[in-house]
Parts: C-alpha cells; structure tokens; sequence
C-alpha cells in the first residue's frame, strides 16, 4: 500500500498549494483511509485561508487531526468521507466520516472514524460536520411544539438548522436571507424563505448565522418581547456593534451564543461527541439536504476553489471536493 499521500496546505495567508506527505506506519489500533470526498466549510475555512483567526483563538480553533500551526503553514478541515482500506476487520470496506483536512489518504485512531449509515450516500456524508452543528444548536436553543422561528442567514450551518427545525410538529420556520436565491434552498428543505426586510416579526425564537452585524441587529429586531437570538456566527478578528441602547432591555431580550466545540450542556450528562455524530449522519439519509451542496471540484483544483471562495467569486453553500483518478 502506498506509503505517501496528497495534501492541501497553507502556506501563509492566501496561498494554498498540494504537497506530498509520508504516511506512517498504521498500528493494530488503527486505520488507514482513502478519501472519496472533502467538504470545504466554507465560512470557517475562507476565515483560516485569509489568515483572520485571532491569536487568542489559535488553541480554540485547532482542528482535530491539523497540523502546523495559524496563521500558516497549516493544514486545515474537517469534512472528510473516506473508505477504510486497512484497519480492523469490522471496518475494513467500510465508508467512514472523519474529521480530516483535505487528503487522499490518512492513518488515523480506528475510534476517530464513523460509519457512514447504508442510506446516507457517501457524497451527502460530508455535510455531517455541518449537521452536527446544528444538532447541538438546537439542543441549546430547545424550541418547544409551536414555537415561531426564523433563521437568519441562508448559508451551510443557517440551512442546516433550518432542515432540522422544519420536522419539528408544528413549529413556523422562516429561512431569511439577502440572496433572493436561497429561496430555491428553502424550498427544498421544507421552510418558508424572505429577504431581511420582509421577514415576519414577533417570533419566539431567532437562529443567527449570517456572520453579519446587519444580520444580527435584524435578528433582534424579530423577536416577541422576551425572545432569544441564539448566536452561531463566528466573525474571526471582526468586531460588532449592536442597538443594546434601544429596546433591547426593555423587551428583556436574550442574546445566547452557541457552538460545536463542547457537547451543549443540556444533553452534556447523556450525550458524548460520539452520540452527536453518529446522530448527525443518521439525520443525513434525507435527501432534502442534497440542497445544501451546491458545487463540486477536483481535489487538484482546491488550490484555486479556496482563493475563490475567499474572495466571493464562488458562491456556493458546501463546495464538494471529490478523489479519484492521479490524486495519490
């Protein structure tokens, strides 16, 4: 078996090239994988290839299997689907999510990959980062049976949340956003869809995701009296400014941020990272959120589609990286 893979690096802040790199050698605890396909995140991930992770977020923003060290060189991302070629004999054969940067092959902990369930196509896998996310988002916000939500900013984590919510019995999902084309995206996930300015107001509850100001002042501005905006942007090294001298304290509003890097600790007591994961694919065997893939390239064209990305040329929500052919 091939000793040596193909990896995406960064070498400084936007400049991104694939380098060689030596395996090493797999112990009996282990396995080796080869990608089939990568998913870029692509708000987490244009914010590392600009260098915008702020110094006191190096430690916090490590990936699980990263190496080097921000602001570069580093290799960078977590959306990995791949097939065990060596490793124990109830893996073996098997397509497995992990979270891996983007490589053609990779030895890992046998315990760091998760089958992939039979009904959860392995190119719709790669969303599973993504989906955990949300899972855990709403494990923080608790909507209840009837609730009025909105989600504020139609990007990968935002339609994530929306999918999930809209299964929920009885509860008003509104996808609001500034691009007029995420309505097809709504459409497909089952949700309402409005442009900022014509969302429906006095909701229960606001999931922000836009990574914007505008986005979150407009979250605020949605909300029934006592309402909560649960934050799930990352802004990097951007600071905020918000309207909290207007009506915020006396509609006794709630600001609450919520993210992937610690189980919520609503469900902390019963629930380990595994759990979420695993959960996380299951919800994935709905086709609805083929909607949230919105592109697809070769692994030797991620140099350019990161470059693109980061500078808004390429639209996408998850841009899809696929394996194959020379890759290594």
């Amino acid at each position: 078996m091939t000793s040596t893979a193909r990896a995406f690096w960064l070498g400084s802040p936007g400049r991104g090239a694939i380098h060689d790199v030596e395996l090493p050698v797999r112990g009996a605890d282990e396995v080796l994988v080869r990608t089939l396909f990568s998913g870029v995140s692509r708000g987490t991930e244009t914010l590392v290839f600009g260098g915008r992770v702020p110094a006191n977020q190096y430690a916090a923003m490590r990936a699980p299997f990263q190496d080097g060290d921000f602001p570069g060189p580093v290799k960078y991302g977590y959306l990995n689907v791949g097939e065990v070629e060596e490793g124990p004999r109830d893996l073996v054969g098997r397509t497995v999510f992990c979270l891996y940067p983007h490589q053609t092959r990779y030895v890992v902990p046998a315990a760091a990959v998760t089958p992939v369930p039979a009904a959860v196509p392995a190119g719709r896998a790669v969303l599973a980062g993504t989906v955990e996310t949300a899972v855990n988002a709403l494990w923080d916000a608790a909507p209840l049976v009837g609730d009025r939500i909105a989600v504020v900013g139609g990007g990968m984590i935002g339609c994530s949340v929306a999918a999930l919510l809209a299964r929920f019995p009885g509860v008003r999902v509104q996808l609001v956003d500034a691009d007029p084309g995420r309505a097809q995206v709504a459409e497909a996930l089952g949700v309402g869809f409005a442009r900022p300015a014509d969302a429906r107001g006095d909701l229960d509850l606001v999931v922000h995701a836009s990574a914007t100001e505008a986005g979150l002042t407009r979250s605020l501005e949605l909300l029934r009296p006592e309402g909560t905006v649960l934050e799930l942007s990352w802004y990097g090294d951007r600071r905020v400014a918000l309207p909290l001298g207007e009506a915020f304290h006396s509609r006794r509003l709630t600001l609450r941020s919520s993210q992937v890097g610690t189980v919520s600790p609503a469900r902390g007591a019963t629930r380990s990272y595994a759990d979420r994961l695993a959960l996380a694919l299951d919800l994935l065997a709905d086709p609805a959120l083929d909607a949230l893939v919105t592109g697809e390239s070769a692994f030797a064209e991620l140099p350019d589609v990161l470059a693109r990305l980061a500078a808004g040329d390429l639209p996408a929500l998850c841009h899809r990286i696929r394996y194959g052919g020379d890759d290594g």
